[in-house]
Formats: structure tokens, sequence, C-alpha cells
């Protein structure tokens, strides 16, 4: 269900999302795995059986990296980026749509950003800014 963050949301549902966030992420990395053990599977191996399976296994790494990734965005976040750590809430700022920006490592919600402008863009929150609905 789709819904607006305000700061304060969004920052009492940040332990939830970096928990979902860092399982996707370790899913992701998985997937990185598997494909650098197949490219050498190809390089080294005659076996089909071997390639066989490994291309199995990754096919399954996949699909539970984008079981995580949905899991994840059901909270209410977009992913921007996993390897980067870039999500976005959506708020609103006066009657704008905008998005409430965090990046992997921070421990709260501190910038925003306008819809069309990205991680670049981002501009503090101000402490007493309850122009964020």
């Amino acid at each position: 269900m789709f819904s607006f963050f305000t700061t304060n949301e969004a920052n009492s549902a940040l332990p939830d999302v970096i928990k979902k966030y860092e399982y996707a992420l370790a899913k992701n990395a998985e997937v990185k795995k598997i494909e650098q053990e197949l490219q050498i599977s190809i390089s080294t191996s005659n076996s089909f059986e071997s390639y066989v399976n490994l291309k199995q296994k990754l096919n399954s790494a996949i699909t539970k990296f984008y079981e995580s990734v949905e899991i994840l965005e059901n909270t209410g976040v977009v992913v921007k980026s996993i390897e980067q750590g870039l999500l976005d809430f959506p708020s609103k700022r006066f009657d704008e749509e905008v998005w409430l920006c965090w990046k992997y490592g921070e421990t709260e919600i501190k910038f925003w950003h306008e819809k069309d402008s990205g991680f670049m863009g981002r501009k503090p929150i101000e402490v007493s800014d309850d122009t964020l609905v």
C-alpha cells in the first residue's frame, strides 16, 4: 500500500528498512559471486554438468535477490541503487511530491530532493522543517 512518509515516520521505519536492505545487499553479493564462478567454469571446465548446475544456482540466487528487493520495497521505500545504498521515501513538501533520501551508513533521514533530481540534488532537512508532511 502506498503512502507518503513524514521525516519522523521515515526515521521510525529506518531500522527495519536497514535490516531488509542489508539482506538484499547480501543476496546481490551472492548473485555476483555465482556469476564469477560461472565465468570461471566456462573458461576452465569442459563439463556441461558443472555449467548447468551453476546456471541453475544463479537462477535461484537471482530470484531470491529480486524477492528481497520486493520485501524491502513493501516497506514503502523505493530502491534507487542497491550497490550505492540509495533508498528514497516518498514524501510531500507543501503540495509538491519529493523524496526523503537515505544512503547506507547514515543513521537517520537528513536529506530530501525533488522528484527529478537525484542524490546530487540532496538538500538538508532543517530541524524545524515542518513543510515535509
